[in-house]
């Protein structure tokens, strides 16, 4: 898609300092933090939403890099929390489905 943000990340036309890639997947940090660890994970095929997934494989590549990089920072042990935002209600602001992958504090529940 010519005018998604994630998609030209993916694509490299937009540089980010990636914390993770492998051929389906890339993670970066978020631009707006909400936690001292804020890692977006986005898959490199345009996807617009979880609901739009049709390769149920896609979302264990996801998982997959977010324990990548929990494991590569140390939150395995500490512990981290994972989002996937679907729909204008769940305040999914760029459609193109991404994980967030959040740690570095004491988390309260519910979230929201």
């Amino acid at each position: 898609m010519d005018e998604c943000i994630f998609c030209k990340i993916a694509g490299g036309q937009i540089p980010v300092k990636k914390l993770g890639e492998d051929d389906h997947v890339v993670a970066f940090p978020d631009l707006n933090p909400q936690t001292p660890f804020h890692a977006l994970v986005i898959p490199k095929l345009h996807v617009a939403s979880l609901h739009d997934v049709r390769d149920p494989m896609l979302v264990g590549h996801l998982y997959g890099m977010a324990g990548q990089l929990a494991r590569s920072n140390g939150f395995d042990v500490t512990g981290y929390r994972t989002v996937i935002n679907t729909g204008p209600d769940a305040q999914q602001t760029v459609f193109h489905l991404h994980l967030h992958v959040l740690a570095g504090r004491r988390m309260s529940w519910p979230p929201g």
